[in-house]
């Protein structure tokens, strides 16, 4: 594995939705995620994380130290059982590990962020046991993700659909079809911003040069090989990175932020495709120690 990240970093994303629930909300009928005062759209840092994650899995394919820790029907205990295989001990023999090895935490945090990626990236709670001694502790990630918010007011459409899976044997016999419903946003243009510790990720994970490069990969395409009828057409447009010339960086990430300039065009009413928007970066609001890289 290449050597850790020296450099601190801040990025922006810009991707977007077009005839699709880019994120349901459970609390409203899994109609898209919205702002209520505002209209804005908005989509998770959670969501966004496992999209990052099935990519690098998918990749991976669960090579060493780029394995998985919060994947889908895969308990989290399962996971952590493989740190206490490694140190060669039983459930049983975790609390005398620990009384009589001052360093046997470090040692199990240690272990699991070389081995799982997303740990490795993004941090992680292993606390989840209250009373057996399964514990691998936590572990603060250098890459946070905020939630992602539409440039413009979103309008959230319900649209009826008709079906012709029936679905009891009584139904078959009195009706050819089923009602149904889905939510999707027609079109939404959405910013995402991001930041990347490198004293994190020297002083508790190692996220690595080569980290960095696979989480830029997956960023890019974490939408390609996850499409699906309710998701719609969602694609990354752009993914500006700014590196800091070093370990504590050079100035605030917001105004680093506030130098991308996402707009729409003045003469489009009703935005329908992200060439309906302007994206400007002012390049004097950035100091000279701090690169900007457009990935795509």
């Amino acid at each position: 594995m290449s050597e850790v990240i020296k450099n601190r970093y801040e990025f922006v994303v810009l991707f977007d939705v077009e005839n699709g629930n880019p994120n349901g909300d459970p609390d409203a009928g899994n109609m898209p995620r919205i702002d209520p005062e505002s209209g804005y759209g908005l989509v998770t840092d959670v969501c966004l994380k496992r999209k990052i994650r099935n990519y690098v899995e998918m990749v991976k394919e669960d090579e060493e130290g780029y394995q998985i820790y919060i994947k889908e029907n895969v308990p989290l205990n399962r996971s952590d059982n493989k740190a206490f295989e490694y140190l060669g001990i039983d459930e049983k023999g975790v609390k005398d590990l620990k009384k009589n090895d001052p360093g046997a935490d470090q040692k199990i945090r240690d272990f699991m962020c070389k081995n799982f990626f997303d740990i490795r990236t993004f941090g992680a709670v292993m606390t989840t046991f209250v009373k057996a001694p399964l514990n691998c502790g936590q572990v603060r990630g250098p890459v946070q993700l905020g939630f992602a918010r539409s440039v413009d007011p979103i309008i959230s459409q319900e649209v009826t659909i008709t079906r012709v899976a029936i679905t009891t044997e009584k139904d078959a016999g009195i009706k050819s079809t089923e009602m149904g419903r889905k939510s999707i946003v027609p079109y939404g243009l959405y910013r995402l911003e991001g930041y990347i510790s490198a004293n994190l990720a020297r002083k508790v994970t190692g996220f690595s040069e080569d980290d960095l490069e696979l989480l830029w990969e997956a960023i890019i395409n974490m939408f390609e090989h996850d499409h699906s009828a309710a998701r719609g057409k969602m694609s990354v447009r752009e993914l500006i990175v700014f590196k800091h010339s070093k370990e504590m960086g050079d100035c605030p990430a917001y105004k680093l932020f506030e130098a991308v300039e996402v707009k729409r065009k003045e003469d489009v009413i009703y935005p329908r495709k992200y060439q309906d928007y302007e994206v400007t970066i002012h390049e004097e609001q950035i100091p000279g120690t701090v690169e900007m890289i457009r990935k795509i």
